[in-house]
Order: C-alpha cells, then sequence, then structure tokens
C-alpha cells in the first residue's frame, strides 16, 4: 500500500498513487506534504492566471480575424463591437482552465488530473442536479433582479444577433464557469491551502487568499463590487470544502453569469461595455443583496452537508490499512486529518 504523511496530500510514488485521494484527506489538503513546496505553489498559481490571459487573447485573435471577414471591428483588437463570435470565444477559452488547471497539478505535483473533480476522484453529477433544482431558482431570481436594476448602455442588436448572443450565452457560459472554478476553487484553493501545516490553518490560507486574488483578477475598483467578488469566492471555496468537490460551486457560479448575461441579451446591453467597466461607482447597494444570499446558501450547505450531505474526504478501500481497523469518523472534526468512514456522495 502507499504511504501517506500525517499532513495528509497524495500518496508517495507507487501502484496505487495515480487513482484516488487517500483516506481522510479533504478537498484542499490533497496537494499538502511534509515540505510546503512555496516556490511550486507560486508557479502553479503563476501558470494559472498565465492561463487566463494567455487563452482568451489567443483564441480572440483567430476569432477577429472572422469577424473582420464578416465586416466587424472586435474589442480584441480595438474595435468597438462585442460580437457573439467574441462572446463565444472567450467563454471557450475561460472554459479551457479546467484541463489546463489539471494539466499544472499533474505536472507540478503529479497528482490525477480528476482528482480535481472531488476527493472521490469523478464529478457527481447527482450531487450537481439536486442542487441545481435546490439552489439554482432562488440564486436565478436573485442575481436576475440585480441585472434587471443596474443602468447599463444599450446595443442595436439584430435580431440575427440576439438569437445567436442568446445561444451561445446559454450553452457557453456554463463552460467558462466552470473553467473558473477549476481554477480558483480548485486548484489555486488546493495549493494555497497545502501551504499550512494543519488542516483548519490550510482551509483559512486558501478560502482567504483564493479569494483575494479572485477578486483581484476581476480588476474592479468599486467597494460594492469588490466586497461581493470577495464574498462570492470564499462562500464557493467553503461549500468545495464541505461538500468535498467543486460541484455544487459549479452550479451556483454557472446560475450566476448564464442568468446575468441572459438578461443583459434580452434587454439589449452592451455586454462588452458592461464586463469591460468595473470601476469605482458602477456597483450599487443592490450588490449586497447578492452578497448576503451567498452567506445564507453557505451557511445552509454547511448545516445540510454535515448530516446527510456527501463526505468531505474519501473513504477507505476495501484492503486498505485503514479499513482494517474499522470505520472512522468522516467529519474530521479534530484538528488532526483522519481516515474517513464511507458515506454515500450525494446531495
Amino acid at each position: 500500500m502507499a504511504a501517506t504523511t500525517e499532513q495528509g496530500g497524495l500518496p508517495e510514488p507507487g501502484p496505487e498513487s495515480a487513482r484516488a485521494v487517500p483516506a481522510g484527506v479533504e478537498y484542499h489538503r490533497v496537494l499538502a506534504g511534509e515540505r510546503r513546496r512555496i516556490g511550486r505553489g507560486v508557479l502553479a498559481i503563476v501558470l494559472l492566471l498565465a492561463g487566463m490571459v494567455v487563452l482568451p487573447t489567443v483564441l480572440g485573435r483567430m476569432s477577429a480575424l472572422v469577424d473582420a471577414q464578416l465586416g466587424n471591428t472586435p474589442t480584441t483588437v480595438g474595435g468597438t463591437d462585442y460580437t457573439p463570435l467574441q462572446h463565444a470565444t472567450t467563454m471557450i477559452a475561460l472554459g479551457l482552465l479546467a484541463p489546463w488547471s489539471m494539466l499544472v497539478q499533474r505536472l507540478l505535483y503529479g497528482a490525477p488530473g480528476a482528482s480535481l473533480h472531488s476527493v472521490v476522484s469523478r464529478f457527481r453529477l447527482d450531487l450537481l442536479g439536486r442542487a441545481l433544482l435546490v439552489l439554482g431558482p432562488g440564486w436565478l431570481i436573485v442575481n436576475g433582479l440585480g441585472a434587471l436594476v443596474a443602468p447599463a448602455e444599450e446595443m442595436p442588436w439584430s435580431q440575427a444577433e440576439l438569437l445567436v448572443m442568446f445561444l451561445v450565452v446559454l450553452v457557453l457560459t456554463p463552460l467558462q464557469a466552470t473553467g473558473e472554478e477549476y481554477g480558483f476553487r480548485g486548484l489555486m484553493f488546493r495549493v494555497l491551502g497545502s501551504w499550512a501545516r494543519g488542516r483548519r490553518a490550510g482551509l483559512v490560507t486558501g478560502v482567504l487568499a483564493s479569494s483575494v486574488l479572485f477578486t483581484a483578477v476581476h480588476g474592479s475598483t468599486d467597494p460594492y463590487i469588490n466586497v461581493w467578488y470577495f464574498v462570492l469566492g470564499a462562500g464557493l471555496a467553503v461549500i468545495t470544502w464541505r461538500t468535498g468537490g467543486i460541484e455544487v460551486a459549479v452550479v451556483l457560479h454557472a446560475v450566476l453569469n448564464t442568468g446575468v448575461f441572459l438578461v443583459a441579451v434580452l434587454l439589449r446591453i452592451d455586454l462588452g461595455a458592461a464586463l469591460q467597466d468595473r470601476s469605482a461607482g458602477v456597483g450599487s447597494p443592490y450588490q449586497l443583496v447578492p452578497t448576503l444570499a451567498v452567506v445564507v446558501i453557505t451557511a445552509a450547505v454547511w448545516w445540510w452537508a454535515r448530516g446527510t450531505g456527501p463526505a468531505r474526504t474519501p473513504a477507505a478501500r476495501a484492503g486498505d490499512e485503514a479499513a482494517a481497523t474499522g470505520p472512522r469518523d468522516r467529519s474530521v472534526e479534530s484538528g488532526r486529518e483522519r481516515p474517513a468512514v464511507s458515506g454515500k456522495p450525494v446531495l
């Protein structure tokens, strides 16, 4: 059997090390080891952020060539047209952060890409579906109302452009949100969480630091918007930890962005201007409403997960040394990381 450290983290190299997260290890501690490996972590974060810049830039330049043939001058090349093609390539580029994050984790830490989904190394579709049904409608209404009351410039879209943009938003925005979640609540949360010695310290470090960076990359100078981004990032990180995976965070981020973009399209709002303008004064007090909703949702998920929710650590597999000693407490309530007891990964 491959050995693990008391700090958590992946097993030492061996025949079993590529197949699963060790029993008893929480999501944010998968990359933890005897050494903090801060230099490696900084490199991972730099590569992630570079992906956020390089991927949209490269794909944006390529789509601009097509737009130019159609008579458009997209904003990616200094123009004023925010076209459906430009929006589509931006969504796809950010969606590619998911496989990019898996690749960075694999190259720098040797961790299987599938472990970024959850502590059971798979994307739990049942958990995603139930989160969508239970949390999605209310979350959509709260953020949709915010988009309705926010002042914005109108865009003279044609009927064809409106239809294409509507389809692009509906199909590709969830992909964009998923990519960002794998980047920030996946790779970055894990890297930062591995720098502390203990489980709780790693959780606090991972939640706060990843949320600060999540806020910073959005480049806003408006206090309402910055508070919103920070609380959203922190809430999604806590939910990821508490549910042992990325699925619920993906649902909330995807519903948020898709709903806001759809309202913007239906109201003929200039998406390009709205996405680029995050200057002071753009936000409004209403932004505190979805901010409060994040706190409520996070508390609700925390409460639910303590009872019948998914295990936040993987169970010991049959034949493992941990299984031979009998069931252990899967909630890991003490400060020391322990093997987990089996549990159903359902919401």
